[in-house]
């Protein structure tokens, strides 16, 4: 498959005539209701074949295909790519072969809504981390309607996860884990809480989300795991966690987290490689291919690759402009990023540097708008890296959210591994 953007003057029926696909075919594939496509929007064509157009480079097929120019003539051996011609057909290669893991934080909402996504999305997953157990200040976990989620999963061949988090109404609560990890018996009451969760509900394991955690806590957290660990390991239970991006040892909001202890005592970890720009900043990149970069080539210092599962937004920001200190931006699908675009036509514009696509809109109230997002085109730049730097897969925040091209990515990049 590859990954065409729309150009001045296209619409859907053309470009399924210029490569011999079926309209249907390409909104179905794009999750498109609406036909009005704009400049600049990426479409993903679901052909394993490519037909050559005018202005074509090897390098340009390469690139829409998201494989290597080797790669690309490896399977085209009888093709020179120096001397193109239209109407040539090429075979995309097929890079499936990196056996990945793949994990998707679900919000439980209600037991039929809950089984249907899970079987939609069951083929293309290896872990469900459902959302979310929150402890309070005496080491207890909330309920959770979860039970026929939990089967939902075993029956698919996913390993059903429990979300541990310090998730308050008013957001993660640095005070919390502060408590929980001074106080020897909350701690203590958490750990056997977290136990008997996973152990009464049929969990395979835990994902610990545990965010905001001071540098001065840092041993502490990583003690916390490691007795968590010795808890749940001779029981046969996976221990995993999802961690903030570190690009260095020195970034200040995230020296509670320390990548080497962690990577030693859990199964894997869940980077969380996003909000670079997030609801209360300004405008910009959600995950900047450089920053994922540097992110990964961290983590693999201090960790084993394959303890490293990539996480990728499934989501975009919205940012009412000139952006005053204190607003929020309104947070949005990928898909809905591109409905939007479409819905006021105005082209989607891509950063060759960030690898990010963005675009302005001005609203029915006059005001000024910018939405950064992720489309095909980013998230085939990350899948990317996995390739590169082995890492042991991909995951998502979160499912829910959709991304129809998600599925046919990655089974372009992976082969997902299953329980």
């Amino acid at each position: 498959m590859f990954i065409y953007t729309v150009k001045q003057g296209d619409s859907l029926f053309s470009i399924s005539l210029k490569y011999n696909v079926l309209l249907d075919t390409i909104r179905l594939t794009n999750g498109l209701v609406q036909t009005n496509i704009v400049p600049g929007q990426s479409l993903l064509i679901p052909l394993y074949t490519y037909i050559v157009q005018p202005g074509d480079s090897f390098w340009m097929i390469a690139r829409m295909a998201c494989v290597s120019v080797d790669q690309l003539q490896t399977a085209n051996p009888s093709i020179n790519p120096h001397f193109l011609q239209l109407g040539m057909v090429l075979i995309i290669p097929d890079i499936s072969n990196h056996l990945a893991s793949t994990l998707g934080y679900y919000i439980i909402r209600s037991p039929e809504l809950d089984q249907a996504l899970i079987n939609d999305f069951a083929p293309y997953a290896t872990y469900f981390s459902f959302f979310d157990y929150h402890f309070d200040y005496n080491g207890d976990l909330n309920e959770l309607n979860d039970l026929r989620a939990i089967e939902a999963a075993w029956n698919r061949r996913v390993i059903p996860l429990a979300t541990i988090t310090n998730l308050t109404e008013e957001g993660f609560s640095p005070d919390l884990v502060r408590q929980m990890l001074n106080n020897p018996a909350i701690r203590q009451r958490l750990i056997e809480n977290i136990v008997t969760l996973v152990s009464t509900k049929g969990y395979g394991g835990i994902n610990i989300d545990i965010e905001e955690v001071a540098a001065e806590d840092r041993d502490l957290f990583s003690g916390f795991l490691q007795q968590l660990s010795d808890r749940l390991r001779p029981a046969g239970f996976l221990l995993t966690i999802a961690v903030p991006p570190k690009e260095s040892d020195d970034i200040p909001w995230f020296e509670g987290y320390d990548y080497g202890a962690i990577g030693s005592v859990v199964d894997f970890t869940f980077i969380m490689a996003y909000n670079w720009h997030y609801a209360g900043s300004g405008p910009g990149p959600i995950a900047s291919i450089m920053r994922v970069r540097n992110t990964i080539e961290y983590a693999i210092s201090k960790m084993p690759s394959q303890k490293i599962i990539l996480g990728v937004p499934l989501f975009g920001f919205d940012w009412t402009l000139p952006f005053q200190t204190g607003s929020r931006a309104r947070a949005l699908s990928n898909q809905n990023a591109v409905h939007l675009a479409m819905q006021y036509q105005v082209p989607i514009q891509y950063s060759e540097i960030d690898e990010s696509p963005f675009f302005e809109y001005v609203d029915e109230k006059g005001r000024l708008h910018a939405v950064w997002f992720e489309d095909s085109r980013s998230m085939c730049k990350k899948m990317q890296l996995i390739h590169e730097f082995r890492l042991e897969g991909i995951g998502a925040w979160h499912l829910s959210l959709g991304f129809p091209q998600g599925v046919w990515l990655l089974t372009k990049f992976f082969t997902i591994e299953k329980a």
